[in-house]
C-alpha cells in the first residue's frame, strides 16, 4: 500500500516537494563551504593576496580635488569667466560665480613630475608611489550619505563599512588588539559618525573599536585588592557562563559580539596600554610625525597616524584614520568642506594633514610595513570649479573628485582617469566607489562578486551588482 501510494500523483508530488525543499537546505548549508572551499574568517583568501592589512586615511567634508590634486591650469587662464555651458548652474548651496583657480600655485613632484598642490609640501615627496585615481563619482552631494557611501559602498545606512567586510572575511591576525579600529579626529567623529565604521548586517564583532591618542582607555587596570588567582578565577567562571549562554541562545550575534569584546578587553589589558605607549617612540620619530607641534590640532593628528603605524605593525587588519570632522556652525572650520573662505580654510586644514601623513607613509615604507599594506586615500566628493556666489569658497560636487592608493600592489607614480579642464565632471576612464572597492578587494585577494553575505532575500556585498578592478593602477 506504502509503495502504490509513492507512486501516486500526490505521492509524487509530496516527494518532490520534499526534494525540492532538500535541495534548498543543501544551497544555504553550502554558503559556508563552497569551496573546498575558501571559508570566510579563517585568513584564507580567492587568490593569493598582494596586501594584508588597509590603513585607510579619510579627510570629511569633501576635499576639493583641483585644489589638492588634480592640477587644472585652464582655471588659472579662465579665472572670473562663466562655467562654459553652466553659467546659471544651481547646486547643493545655491546660485554658482564664476571659474575660480586655486589660492595656491601647483610644483612638479618626484620623478614621475605629478603636478601637487604647494600646500602638501611633504605629500609630494611621495609622488612616484601614489597612483591617484582622478575620476571618481558620488552618488550624493550630501555630507552624510556620502561619507557612508564611501566607506560602506551603499548611500543609506545599515551596511557594513570596507573594514567589516574584510574582518568577516579574514578574521583577526592578532589575539589580543581589535581586528579594525576607527581613529577619529581630535575635532570629533565624521558626518553620520558610526555608520562609517559600521558592521551593518554583519555579525556584531565586525564593527570596528573606536580608539584614538586623545581618548585613553578607561578601566584597564584591575583594583589592587584583587588577587591575580581571583581575577583568573572570575574570568574562568565568566567563560562558562557564556559559552552556556551562548549554546542557548546561538542566533544572538549581539550577544556573542559583546561576550568577544568583553573577552579582548581582557586580553587588550596587556596589550593596549603598549599600542597606546607612544613615548616607547623615540624623539627623532616623534618629530618627523610632528607630534609636539604647536598647532594642537597638527599635533593630535600626529600622534594619532603614530598610533595608526603602531596598530598596523602589531596586526590589526584595517584601520580607518580621519583627519576632520563632522560639519560645525561655521562651514570648514572643523573639516574641509569650504563653502566661503577657502583659502583660509585650506591654510588651516593642509598644514595639519600635511607632515604627519607623510611622516606615516615614510614611517610605513622604512619599515618595510608598505610591502603589504595598502593605504587608501578618501573622501566624500569633490568640489565646484566655480565659487559659491558672494563667497571665495566652493560648493559640493559629486560628479567628479579625486582618491588615491599606495603600497601593496600599486602602481605608483601613475594617474588613472581624468575630469575636465575644468575638473567639474569626470570624463576619462570614469570610476565608481564600487570599482574602487573591487580593486581593494582584488589587492586584499578576493573576488568582489564572491565576498557576499545573504541578507534580505539577496546575497549583499561592498560593491552592490557592480565594479570592475582598475587594472591600470595594480603593480
Amino acid at each position: 500500500m506504502l509503495e502504490f501510494e509513492s507512486l501516486s500523483r500526490r505521492g509524487w508530488l509530496g516527494n518532490v516537494y520534499t526534494a525540492m525543499a532538500g535541495m534548498g537546505l543543501v544551497h544555504l548549508l553550502g554558503r559556508d563551504g563552497v569551496a573546498g572551499d575558501w571559508q570566510p574568517g579563517r585568513g584564507q583568501t580567492h587568490h593569493p593576496a598582494k596586501a594584508k592589512r588597509v590603513l585607510q586615511i579619510f579627510c570629511p567634508g569633501a576635499a576639493s580635488h583641483m585644489d589638492l590634486w588634480d592640477y587644472k591650469p585652464e582655471l588659472e587662464k579662465q579665472a572670473g569667466k562663466p562655467l562654459p555651458g553652466e553659467e546659471n548652474l544651481v547646486s547643493f548651496q545655491g546660485k554658482n560665480g564664476n571659474l575660480m583657480p586655486p589660492p595656491w600655485a601647483f610644483e612638479p613632484s618626484g620623478e614621475s613630475g605629478k603636478m601637487l598642490s604647494s600646500m602638501l609640501p611633504h605629500m609630494q615627496q611621495h609622488a612616484d608611489d601614489i597612483a591617484f585615481l582622478h575620476g571618481m563619482t558620488s552618488k550624493t552631494n550630501t555630507h552624510g550619505p556620502g561619507c557612508v557611501f564611501m566607506n560602506t559602498g551603499h548611500v543609506t545606512e545599515g551596511f557594513p563599512s570596507a573594514g567589516a567586510w574584510l574582518s568577516y572575511a579574514l578574521g583577526s591576525a592578532n589575539e589580543n588588539l581589535p581586528t579594525y579600529v576607527a581613529i577619529p579626529d581630535i575635532r570629533g567623529e565624521p558626518p553620520n559618525g558610526k555608520a562609517n565604521w559600521s558592521n551593518g548586517f554583519l555579525p556584531a564583532r565586525h564593527q570596528a573599536i573606536p580608539l584614538a591618542a586623545h581618548q585613553p582607555i578607561r578601566n584597564l587596570a584591575p583594583p589592587q585588592r584583587i588577587t591575580a588567582g581571583e581575577e583568573d578565577a572570575t574570568r574562568e567562571l565568566i567563560g562558562f557562563l557564556n559559552r552556556r549562554h551562548m549554546e542557548q541562545h546561538p542566533g544572538n550575534s549581539n550577544l556573542q559580539a559583546r561576550i568577544a569584546a568583553y573577552e579582548l578587553a581582557g586580553s587588550m589589558q596587556l596589550s593596549a596600554p603598549e599600542v597606546t605607549d607612544l613615548a616607547a617612540e623615540s624623539q627623532a620619530t616623534h618629530d618627523l610625525y610632528g607630534t609636539g607641534d604647536q598647532n594642537d590640532l597638527k599635533a593630535a593628528y600626529a600622534r594619532n597616524c603614530l598610533m595608526a603605524r603602531r596598530l598596523l605593525e602589531r596586526g590589526v587588519r584595517f584601520v580607518n584614520l580621519y583627519c576632520a570632522s563632522r560639519a560645525s556652525g561655521v562651514d570648514g572650520l572643523l573639516n574641509w568642506d569650504a563653502h566661503k573662505t577657502l583659502k583660509a580654510d585650506y591654510e588651516r586644514h593642509c598644514p595639519i594633514f600635511d607632515q604627519p601623513t607623510a611622516a606615516l607613509l615614510a614611517d610605513l615604507k622604512s619599515l618595510g610595513l608598505l610591502d603589504d599594506t595598502l593605504v587608501l586615500w578618501t573622501t566624500e566628493f569633490g568640489r565646484m570649479p566655480t565659487h559659491q556666489a558672494g563667497t571665495t569658497g566652493r560648493d559640493h560636487n559629486p560628479d567628479a573628485f579625486t582618491c588615491w592608493m599606495m603600497g601593496a600592489g600599486v602602481k605608483g607614480g601613475v594617474s588613472y582617469g581624468a575630469t575636465d579642464e575644468f575638473g567639474r565632471k569626470s570624463v576619462e576612464n570614469v570610476t565608481t566607489v564600487w570599482d574602487f572597492y573591487a580593486t581593494v578587494l582584488h589587492l586584499l585577494g578576493f573576488d568582489h562578486t564572491k565576498l557576499t553575505w545573504y541578507y534580505n532575500g539577496l546575497d549583499r556585498r561592498l560593491t552592490d551588482v557592480h565594479g570592475h578592478v582598475i587594472g591600470d593602477v595594480l603593480a
